[in-house]
């Protein structure tokens, strides 16, 4: 944050170090440009007021992994403030929540320790401190471990969209200081008084997962508090123990008094006015909005929006591809004579089965091959070809899943694929004659039964004619064909 040591992963302890981020006397900070600059974006992301002038404050703490025995953080000028994100928790008791964003202040990280139980020692390593470091604070919004976590990994889907950080929690990339405490509720659910209680905060919780499990265990255990008449007195620190899945008290909580806060005399203020107007320019769509207009233009509902949405490389996929496919659909004849209405369903029908085989069935290949949607060689436009391929009826679902295969193995387009390997399905009810009259022939009891009543014994047939075809029988032509010879060849 005010050195040039890089901001990446280190291969071994304590090689990103230089005298500025270790503190030694004489060193002098300088702010990073673009930390600010992300900074920015990000609380412009945020619906947040960002403030024309800005300065850092020195954090006074004493702790191994702070070798200045202070942090350059911000406190009452921060960058950005009084902003907002909106989340959406479907199946919830609150489908729909505004959550408030209070802060957003740039400091420098501090560094990481490692406690060695077997040597009874702690190892630091400084690679981490010194690095960019935006935080977060929210008001107490929350009414749910759910909540939290929707909020959470919103807030990792637009880092990654602005580009600003990756956002990875198992790397550290994003951590997550959990608060909790309780408010008594009348017999109606209504909250009773207007304060609120001194809260727990559990420190660094590094996974989606575990700060649901965090949240929900410090509900039950402060529950149990008031319930005997013990309620949480002051404000404490705890940790997660993941093995035990419990929280363990470590501290009290300081407050702002404790840590002496003063400005950075080797850091002037800084003047953001000039920079807002600039970065205002390059926000992108958001991911929220990205997701409303794929169900708006694409017909998908929100939790296809939402799964497509969650991977940046997927939606930029998908919204290519969707833009291919009402192409190809356009030129097809057989729309000519649909109405407004008719139109829209059968759109819908397409999308929708776009969406299932770019999700479960091409998702599916490439989870197996290792792929990703940016590794893999499938075209926008094949992949829209080849839905139409299928929607049309030249692919049943097992060729299509041939022909899907063949074309992330090669990036061919489906037509080379489906004239290379014979792959087209068999419409021709004269083609398709003699195998249905022989499967009918070798199965006398069923097609009896079937003439009895049984209708469902016609996906038997069916099965039946797809294993001698190899596939390749159209299933609406196939299942015409054999309803009409069952029907007219008792006897047979």
């Amino acid at each position: 944050m005010f050195c040039s040591c890089p901001n990446e992963e280190a291969a071994a302890p304590n090689v990103f170090v230089c005298p500025i981020c270790m503190g030694h006397p004489g060193a002098l900070p300088v702010p990073n440009e673009q930390a600010v600059r992300f900074t920015i974006l990000f609380g412009l992301a945020l619906g947040c007021h960002i403030n024309s002038s800005t300065k850092f404050d020195r954090k006074h703490y004493f702790y191994p992994d702070l070798p200045k025995g202070y942090q350059i953080s911000q406190f009452d000028v921060p960058i950005a403030e009084k902003g907002f994100l909106d989340i959406i928790t479907p199946s919830s008791f609150r489908e729909q929540a505004r959550i408030g964003i209070t802060r957003i202040h740039l400091e420098e990280d501090a560094a990481k320790s490692f406690h060695s139980e077997t040597e009874n020692k702690t190892y630091v390593d400084f690679n981490r401190g010194g690095t960019p470091l935006a935080e977060v604070v929210t008001e107490p919004d929350f009414r749910s471990a759910r909540e939290a976590k929707v909020f959470l990994q919103e807030m990792r889907l637009i880092a990654r969209t602005l580009g600003v950080s990756n956002a990875d929690m198992e790397k550290g990339e994003m951590r997550c200081d959990v608060n909790v405490s309780l408010r008594e509720v009348d017999k109606t659910g209504a909250v009773v008084g207007l304060l609120f209680h001194p809260k727990t905060e559990i420190k660094n919780v590094n996974s989606f997962k575990a700060v649901e499990r965090v949240i929900e265990y410090e509900i039950q255990r402060q529950t149990k508090l008031w319930e005997t008449n013990s309620p949480p007195a002051t404000t404490t620190t705890r940790g997660w123990n993941d093995t035990k899945q419990v929280t363990e008290e470590q501290r009290d909580k300081e407050d702002s008094g404790d840590y002496r806060y003063f400005p950075e005399p080797d850091i002037p203020p800084l003047n953001l006015s000039s920079l807002v107007e600039t970065i205002k320019t390059t926000l992108p769509e958001l991911p929220a909005a990205r997701r409303r207009r794929f169900v708006d233009e694409y017909f998908l509902n929100y939790e296809e929006a939402k799964q497509i949405c969650e991977d940046i490389e997927l939606a930029d996929f998908a919204e290519q591809m969707f833009s291919e496919l009402f192409a190809w659909l356009e030129a097809l004849p057989d729309r000519e004579n649909l109405d407004d209405e008719a139109l829209e369903k059968e759109n819908r029908r397409i999308v929708r089965l776009a969406t299932g085989w770019l999700t479960s069935k091409l998702g599916g290949l490439m989870a197996d091959k290792g792929l990703t949607i940016k590794t893999q060689k499938i075209t926008q436009e094949n992949f829209a070809e080849f839905i139409t391929m299928v929607a049309k009826g030249r692919l049943s679902t097992n060729n299509g899943l041939s022909v899907l295969q063949k074309m992330l193995e090669t990036g061919a387009d489906p037509e080379h694929i489906i004239e290379e390997h014979s792959l087209n399905l068999i419409s021709d009810e004269d083609e398709l004659t003699s195998a249905v009259e022989k499967i009918i022939a070798a199965n006398p009891a069923e097609a009896e039964r079937y003439r009895t009543g049984e209708d469902k014994l016609i996906k038997f047939f069916l099965g039946q004619l797809m294993k001698e075809t190899g596939g390749k029988a159209d299933p609406t032509v196939a299942s015409r064909l054999l309803k009409r010879l069952l029907e007219g060849t008792e006897g047979v």
